[in-house]
């Protein structure tokens, strides 16, 4: 028994101060890059919608750790970022995050997030082409590691960069196993949704859809029509707008770069804590009741001699002692847990307040980005009919109001 309740108290004093390390080293993808030019025939453009945020409907932030601030902000940061990831492989035409899918482009990505708190991020991901054809849905996640916040890191890699090249390869992939002939399917479809929504009448007879939905060219204009070639020229000026509202994008994303990236840092850093204390408060509190529940079996009253009763006597001492601070340390441990909680909270708030939304000014009229891009652009493409129909031309501006880009830090 004596040897029993030592080694009980060893152990209680070992884990007393013992915590939980944990070291990640994050996993990498390499990104697809092509190798020589491709025919630009070829080249689809891409639209990347907002994506859904993933906030529930009734989100209690301290059980789901959805700060809503961070996830709405996040919603219009990782499209963004999935664009230039997309940009720089060089397999695909103009990559532009849309206002909505009524911005007819060859392809439409789609996406929510699942998960995102600094260490783990899940993504789901869906694409569809202007065929109405369904490519693939898929869910993307990581964990970082522990340079993934690095200030000697490479600045152009996100900490969540490995989803976005996995996102960005097997769409590449799954292109590149497609028919030249489709391909250059695609564009003509989307060339004629717009036309078609711009001039029904003019238009209707040229796209068909068959009974599972897909969309498919009976016959095509004259390629050197003038109506044709009007069209042609407003349509690039619808795309001008929704490289303006890539611009105010871009601002935005540039602008939370600095606060969003040290949230994530912090954040990743104090949900460690909180598990690392977590963990160590258990093993504490059940170290603490074995202790305390081998002392009290400690005989004291036994016909044995009078200094081995003392002995006893003084092993149960310090052992209810030992478990009674074992237990007391592991409610601090799990008190501290709930204060890096709170940081995170602080964080988020304070997060934010830095990524507020900017503004954006088309005609003059000043509109926030936020709940209203769409809005804005449909307003925008109801001017377009108007100027079709009316023929008064393209004086139009267009102009975007938005802070200046916030450089990163060196060093």
């Amino acid at each position: 028994m004596i040897r029993l309740v030592s080694g009980l108290l060893l152990t209680g004093i070992i884990c007393s101060g013992c915590a939980v390390q944990e070291l990640v080293v994050a996993e990498e993808t390499e990104l697809v890059v092509a190798e020589s030019s491709v025919d630009e025939a070829m080249l689809l453009d891409i639209g990347i919608v907002e994506f859904d945020a993933g906030i529930p409907e009734e989100n209690d932030t301290e059980k789901t750790g959805i700060y809503e601030d961070i996830r709405r902000a996040e919603a219009k940061y990782i499209p963004f970022h999935l664009k230039t990831t997309l940009q720089g492989t060089g397999h695909w035409g103009a990559v532009r995050v849309i206002p909505s899918t009524s911005a007819f482009t060859d392809v439409i990505v789609g996406g929510q997030i699942l998960k995102s708190d600094g260490e783990y991020v899940e993504l789901q991901v869906s694409v569809h082409d202007a065929a109405g054809r369904h490519w693939f849905t898929r869910k993307y996640e990581t964990q970082t590691g522990l340079t993934s916040y690095s200030n000697r890191r490479d600045r152009r890699r996100d900490p969540y960069q490995k989803v976005f090249n996995d996102f960005a390869n097997d769409l590449q992939m799954h292109a590149s196993e497609m028919p030249a002939r489709q391909l250059q399917r695609l564009r003509q479809i989307s060339e004629l949704q717009f036309f078609g929504d711009m001039s029904p009448a003019a238009y209707s007879g040229y796209l068909t859809t068959n009974k599972d939905g897909i969309i498919d060219v009976v016959r095509l204009p004259a390629e050197n029509a003038p109506s044709v070639l009007r069209m042609r020229q407003i349509r690039e000026r619808d795309r001008l707008v929704v490289d303006t509202l890539n611009e105010h994008y871009a601002n935005f994303y540039y602008g939370i770069a600095i606060p969003y990236r040290n949230w994530r840092k912090n954040a990743r850093a104090e949900t460690i804590k909180y598990r690392q204390e977590k963990r160590s408060s258990h093993l504490q509190a059940l170290v603490g009741v074995v202790v305390l529940a081998g002392s009290t079996q400690i005989d004291t009253r036994s016909s044995a001699s009078r200094n081995t009763r003392n002995i006893n006597r003084a092993l149960q001492y310090q052992g209810i002692t030992r478990g009674f601070n074992t237990l007391y340390e592991a409610f601090r441990r799990n008190r501290e847990a709930n204060l890096h909680l709170d940081a995170i909270a602080e964080l988020s708030e304070s997060f934010g307040s830095e990524a507020a939304p900017m503004v954006v000014s088309v005609e003059g009229q000043e509109r926030r980005l936020t709940g209203t891009a769409e809005v804005q652009y449909e307003s925008w493409r109801q001017l377009l009919r108007e100027i079709y129909e009316a023929e008064t031309g393209f004086s139009q501006s267009v102009e975007v109001g938005a802070p200046a880009r916030v450089p990163e830090p060196t060093g």
